[in-house]
């Protein structure tokens, strides 16, 4: 398959010490034919990328939407493979490479499995805990949050989201939202090998499709709510609906549990295969009663900048009262969404509670969700991953609550990626805001200035005297937002939160929305707090060579 990207990309982690299998007892479980003689090789590994290849892998090669896989397979050898598993097309374009060659129906429909046969991660292999989150927002905030609570409780955790992998206290960047299935396995392997007890990971729906998490139940499955997204890969909201639905069943996952704030939780409770919990925030959800009739309910408290205080209670009389250190109803709501996990997953009420009244609330580190990047005077600058028209809605209510004065809202958009959102989200934008400032995201391939044209537009339908300006590039487009508010305003900037770069026509350009809003709150004079994150530019943005640091 191609591999322009993968020297751009963090690279796969595997475990130390995998497992050793001989090639002729992989075609035996999964071939349907051989192509070539095994003899007595053996396999430490699978990939599906020749940049990712190390030397006694197995090189799996599919249809790419342009190229076959297998037209790589000489490269593969040449970097050390010992065999080639893929379909009759390929087998033939494979057959130059020497390589025993593994024919199969269709070599993405096993990949899951023969990862799991490769790693020893299958349903009955010796693993952690695992939580899988799914839904269009909140999902990288539950996983951060399940990983925060089992931290207080004194479990050896690890997380896959979109923002970072964690393995036993150490951090890499991610690649994907969820990995291609052969990572995932290598992944959940090398957390074995370093003693992770449970681990949370972000399941998104294109992960659902694409089989990327094929071979691997999950012990809780969680979904938060489902908003306009990603319709550039599903055709409608339905199909978006359909694409998650798999989680819930038994081939996936033993338990589930739901939240009722959007319609589709109403959806996946009566299509769920294994036994499902549901939770409400009557506060935030479409149907405020449906939400109030769920078996866990939380209600908002307080809202302050620091934090969002929250009760969850359930039918059966149990109460706790803490904090979530993030603002925003919804952050709430995902917290409740955590808890009930954690219960479901075998965790005790009493230890939960005592861990909280302990740290004084929840003890979690959300990167990039409403990330409050400012310091004690000047204008609140919170940085956000949001980039759907619900999380407009949801997060610029949340900096509202909270802000005596202004709130300026600093937006771009993805290319390549669902544009008929976009009009949408220049609309929220201008209804929450005050001032309007829109700005570049990730163009990759597309003119930015008319993406930049089409929120212009959703903002002034909208609203045709709202504030709106444009700044191009985003640097530029921060200073002169900071300028534009003062002591007590906030701005929110929504899209990069975590992120570490831009992608330009195809190349991660080093960035960080977050340092850079520190850079322009010190050039007006405002104090800013010392950095907690690595400053991705000017320096090198290739991978070290060991991928992993301490969290």
């Amino acid at each position: 398959m191609p591999t322009d990207d993968a020297p751009h990309l963090p690279p796969v982690l595997r475990p130390d010490h995998p497992p050793v299998h001989r090639v002729s007892d992989l075609a035996e479980r999964f071939a349907r034919r051989v192509s070539g003689d095994p003899g007595d090789t053996t396999l430490t590994g699978v990939t599906l990328a020749t940049a990712d290849l190390r030397p006694g892998d197995v090189f799996v090669a599919v249809r790419g939407v342009n190229r076959h896989g297998a037209e790589f397979s000489a490269d593969a050898a040449a970097r050390g493979a010992v065999a080639v598993v893929t379909d009759e097309d390929g087998a033939a374009l494979a057959a130059a490479s020497g390589l025993p060659i593994l024919v199969v129906d269709d070599p993405r429909a096993v990949l899951g499995a023969v990862s799991a046969w490769v790693y020893g991660t299958g349903r009955d292999d010796r693993l952690p805990l695992l939580f899988g989150t799914t839904g269009t927002n909140g999902k990288t905030s539950v996983s951060h949050l399940l990983e925060g609570m089992l931290d207080q409780l004194g479990v050896v955790t690890g997380l896959s989201s979109t923002a970072e992998r964690h393995i036993a206290g150490h951090v890499v960047v991610s690649r994907l939202t969820t990995p291609e299935a052969y990572e995932m396995h290598a992944l959940l392997a090398l957390m074995r090998e370093r003693g992770v007890q449970a681990v949370a990971v972000e399941v998104s729906a294109q992960a659902l499709s694409r089989r990327r998490v094929d071979g691997i139940v999950f012990d809780v499955a969680g979904f938060t709510n489902l908003s306009h997204d990603h319709l550039d890969d599903y055709a409608d909201m339905t199909e978006y609906l359909e694409a998650k639905l798999p989680l819930f069943t038994a081939e996936r996952a033993r338990r589930a549990v739901v939240s009722l704030d959007s319609p589709a939780g109403v959806d996946v409770v009566a299509r769920s295969e294994v036994p499902t919990l549901t939770i409400g925030t009557p506060a935030i959800a479409a149907d405020p009663e449906a939400a109030a009739r769920a078996e866990w309910v939380v209600e908002i408290v307080e809202e302050r900048q620091q934090g969002t205080r929250f009760r969850l209670s359930s039918k059966d009389g149990r109460t706790l009262e803490t904090v979530v250190p993030v603002i925003g109803q919804h952050m709430a709501a995902n917290a409740g969404l955590a808890i009930v996990m954690l219960l479901e997953g075998g965790y005790t009420w009493d230890d939960l509670v005592s861990a909280f009244h302990r740290d004084g609330g929840i003890r979690a580190y959300l990167p990039g969700r409403t990330e409050l990047v400012s310091g004690d005077r000047g204008p609140a600058v919170f940085v956000d991953f949001g980039h759907s028209p619900d999380a407009f809605e949801k997060t610029l209510a949340a900096v509202r609550h909270v802000t005596p004065g202004r709130v300026l809202m600093l937006v771009g958009a993805d290319g390549d990626r669902d544009a008929t959102k976009r009009l949408d989200m220049g609309r929220t934008a201008a209804e929450g805001s005050d001032i309007l400032v829109i700005t570049d995201h990730h163009p990759r391939h597309e003119d930015p200035d008319a993406i930049r044209a089409t929120l212009i537009e959703g903002a002034r339908r909208a609203k045709p005297d709202a504030e709106i300006h444009e700044y191009s590039p985003p640097e530029r487009a921060i200073r002169e937002a900071v300028a534009l508010v003062g002591e007590g305003d906030a701005i929110l900037w929504a899209g990069p939160g975590h992120q570490d770069y831009r992608d330009i026509r195809g190349v991660r350009t080093p960035y960080s929305a977050r340092e850079l809003a520190r850079r322009a709150l010190a050039a007006r004079g405002w104090p800013v707090p010392a950095s907690r994150w690595p400053v991705p530019y000017p320096a090198d943005s290739t991978p070290s060579s060991d991928p992993l640091r301490p969290a």
